[in-house]
């Protein structure tokens, strides 16, 4: 409901302060202000009401950070789309939290013998400081005697 909409004037519904709720997600417990209305009308669209977990939040910090977003850029990109302060060294402790689980998998034993290997690159603009670029992720499957199939290697460009 915005500040001075005119839905409040003399008809009968304006704002009509705030209430407090705890949020549980991946990230801890924080304390929200929820705006409400006299009506009762007013619907909050990122977290609704009686909601009280928020999980996939470090879903997307991880992904926007894949995506070559520094943890500076990822905290104004929540501020903008979410309005709400997520500071870079919280998000620094998503993104590390993950690379124990990168490492393991990196590490992983593999298979001695893979019948069938499917390679594909895909290409993908992205930003590079002030210019944008084309760069290559690559993804190699491996299907063992077995008919599983495993994701036997995944990089970016910058790593070939």
């Amino acid at each position: 409901m915005r500040k001075n909409a005119s839905t409040g004037n003399n008809s009968g519904n304006s704002r009509n302060g705030k209430s407090s709720k705890k949020l549980k997600g991946d990230f801890g417990i924080i304390d929200l202000e929820v705006p409400r209305d006299r009506n009762g009308s007013f619907e909050p669209q990122i977290i609704r009401k009686g909601q009280t977990r928020f999980t996939g939040f470090d879903e997307k910090i991880i992904s926007m950070y894949s995506r070559g977003m520094t943890t500076r850029e990822i905290s104004q990109h929540l501020k903008e789309i979410y309005q709400v302060e997520v500071s870079a060294d919280l998000i620094s402790q998503v993104t590390d939290s993950v690379m124990e689980t990168v490492i393991e998998w990196q590490n992983r034993p593999l298979d001695k013998v893979y019948p069938i290997l499917i390679m594909d690159a895909l290409i993908v603009k992205v930003r590079d400081g002030n210019h944008v670029v084309n760069k290559a992720f690559y993804l190699a499957l491996g299907i063992n005697l077995h008919n599983r199939v495993s994701k036997i290697l995944r990089l970016n460009g910058d790593l070939c």
